[in-house]
């Protein structure tokens, strides 16, 4: 049972990544769209359309290829993150006194006066394999500083900054570019820069508009503007205590998952699903069920009357989930009745007679004999007679 439950919990928590994960890459209609496709498959195998079922097998089988070629590069994100877990770093930029206020009046500042700038703060995720160029600095982090490296006649004002600690550690740099268009709308470079790395990496990136004066924050693959230095401030402390603060990573996470309870909630319900489908549903089971005797190929010229017994028992083997899957109405019995022209009434069952879907096997079936009541036609209908002897 304790292996179970982990087994269990640890799929749901792969599950929840993958809906994070979408949800992150703006993947969820693509992902509804799929669950849409994946019920009318079940459907049409519960109903027993075989055509749409071995399409719908075609396009499950193929579906792997088809989110690596739709996603390529979500997932090559999402792998160069995971790769990325151990090399983490414990960035110092909480520590350093007022940095809060220094990147707030220096933001404030740029904004009042219309100068464009772009200022990154990095998390815990390496930062150096996604920027481009750039002059190395390592300047104290201080407000003169800042607003001369976005002076319009600085050579570097049109790159961003990358502030590490309470240090400055480039500035000048270019930054990959989103290609969110629903979010950048109208807006310019900078913005674009910001929301890419964001996308990228756990950093937080501001941005000053030169055209508006207004002050936009991207964290997370999110871009959104602000109103006031203390919306700034508010969301700068949260950001560092985050990635930073004493209670980080794992109290976080259980956080993000309470935050986040219908997501959770999904998360279980499908790893449940999946474990009782798959494992007990792995299993070789036995069943036996009641199906109806049908007659078939009877010569022209006879009318069946009755069937003697109406339904035998079957015995069928296979996996468990094949059983839950079955439909009652593909497993009967078919008695070739040819022979009735020559007199024959009494046919004899066998397993291989029984009708049923692949993957099952029938082991026996009861009883092993049946006995079929036919007329002519032109003779007058027959009552049963209690206890009619059947054929040797």
């Amino acid at each position: 049972m304790l292996t179970d439950a982990i087994d269990i919990l640890f799929v749901a928590l792969l599950v929840y990544s993958t809906i994070t994960w979408m949800r992150a890459a703006r993947a969820h209609v693509a992902l509804i769209g799929i669950g849409i496709l994946g019920c009318v498959y079940l459907v049409a195998r519960q109903l027993g359309l075989g055509l749409t079922a071995w399409l719908f097998q075609g396009f499950f089988a193929a579906f792997l290829i088809l989110i690596v070629v739709l996603f390529h590069t979500e997932l090559r994100h999402a792998f160069e993150r995971l790769g990325l877990w151990g090399m983490r770093r414990n960035v110092a930029l909480r520590s350093a006194p007022g940095a809060v206020d220094k990147l707030v009046a220096a933001a404030t500042q740029l904004a009042s006066q219309h100068r464009g700038a772009l200022i990154v703060l990095a998390g815990r995720d390496p930062l150096e394999r996604h920027l481009g160029g750039g002059v190395p600095l390592e300047g104290i982090l201080s407000e003169p500083l800042l607003l001369s490296l976005f002076d319009p006649h600085s050579l570097g004002h049109d790159g961003a900054v990358v502030v590490e600690g309470e240090r400055v550690r480039r500035f000048g740099v270019h930054l990959p570019l989103s290609e969110d268009h629903e979010q950048l709308k109208m807006r310019g470079t900078r913005h674009a820069a910001a929301l890419g790395l964001s996308e990228l990496t756990d950093a937080l990136c501001m941005v000053v508009s030169e055209e508006t004066g207004r002050i936009s924050v991207a964290v997370d693959g999110v871009l959104r503007p602000l109103e006031g230095s203390a919306a700034l401030a508010g969301l700068l402390r949260r950001f560092l205590d985050d990635r930073f603060g004493p209670s980080e990573p794992t109290t976080n996470f259980w956080r993000k998952l309470r935050g986040d309870w219908k997501s959770c909630l999904a998360a279980a319900v499908a790893s449940g699903v999946l474990w009782l489908l798959v494992i007990p549903g792995s299993e070789v089971a036995e069943e036996s069920i009641d199906v109806p005797v049908v007659v078939t190929n009877l010569p022209p010229g006879f009318l069946l009357e009755r069937v003697d017994p109406p339904e035998a028992e079957a015995l069928l083997s296979g996996l468990r989930r094949d059983f839950f899957w079955i439909d009652p109405d593909a497993v009967r019995v078919e008695v070739d009745a040819l022979l009735v022209q020559l007199g024959r009434r009494t046919f004899r069952i066998a397993p291989e007679m029984v009708v049923h879907p692949p993957g099952l096997s029938v082991k026996s079936v009861q009883p092993d004999k049946v006995r079929i009541y036919v007329r002519e036609e032109n003779e007058p209908p027959t009552e049963p007679r209690a206890g009619e002897p059947g054929e040797p």
